[in-house]
Order: structure tokens, then C-alpha cells, then sequence
């Protein structure tokens, strides 16, 4: 009986998926000066991409929930802060419904 179930699942086991295209990932690393605080915050934003569009964003290891491309600019929002990232210049501007504001630099990682 298991050698019949052998035969039968061998040629299933060695059949090849259809090729998915390559996702890549870039890695940024984003210094926010924060205001009124006054504090700087190191931020780490992922993307996943394919050679069409972006698959994932992660920012400080969360996923937001949605995201929007502009050209080069990313907008998302996250726990009530507004987030614009303009990928191109390394740009983060971001803001907190108005009570505080946030902007940095950003270098690539990977």
C-alpha cells in the first residue's frame, strides 16, 4: 500500500510551480527630528517590490494598513501619524493630526 501511494505522489512531489516574479526588498533607515518634543527618532521603513509595483511596506516592523505611490512620493499613515516619504531624495515629512510635526533624512540600508 505505501509503495503504491509512493508511485502514485512521486511524480506530484517533483512537479515545478509556475515561476512567480523576483521580489526584491530596499531597506531604509529615516533620522526624524520631532516637534514640539524636540526629540529624533530612528525610523526604519521595507518595501517589497517587484519590477511592476510595491508588494509590502513595513515601517518599525508594523504594516500600515494602506499606502499610496505619487510618483516618488509614498503617503501612509500610522497610528495617527500622516506619513509622506518621498523615496527619490530620501525625505521623510510626517504629522500627527496637527499636534506635532516630524522631518528627516532617510539612507538606504540594502
Amino acid at each position: 500500500m505505501v509503495l503504491v501511494l509512493a508511485c502514485w505522489l512521486g511524480p506530484l512531489s517533483h512537479a515545478k510551480a509556475p515561476a512567480k516574479p523576483t521580489a526584491e526588498r530596499l531597506s531604509m533607515l529615516c533620522s526624524v527630528f520631532y516637534t514640539p518634543a524636540r526629540s529624533i527618532w530612528r525610523r526604519e521603513v521595507v518595501f517589497e517590490h517587484d519590477a511592476r509595483r510595491v508588494l509590502a511596506l513595513r515601517i518599525d516592523g508594523q504594516t500600515p494598513y494602506t499606502f499610496a505611490i505619487h510618483g516618488q512620493i509614498l503617503t501612509t499613515a500610522l497610528d495617527n501619524e500622516r506619513i509622506q516619504i518621498d523615496v527619490a531624495q530620501g525625505l521623510w515629512h510626517s504629522d500627527f493630526r496637527g499636534l506635532a510635526a516630524g522631518q528627516g533624512a532617510c539612507e538606504r540600508k540594502s
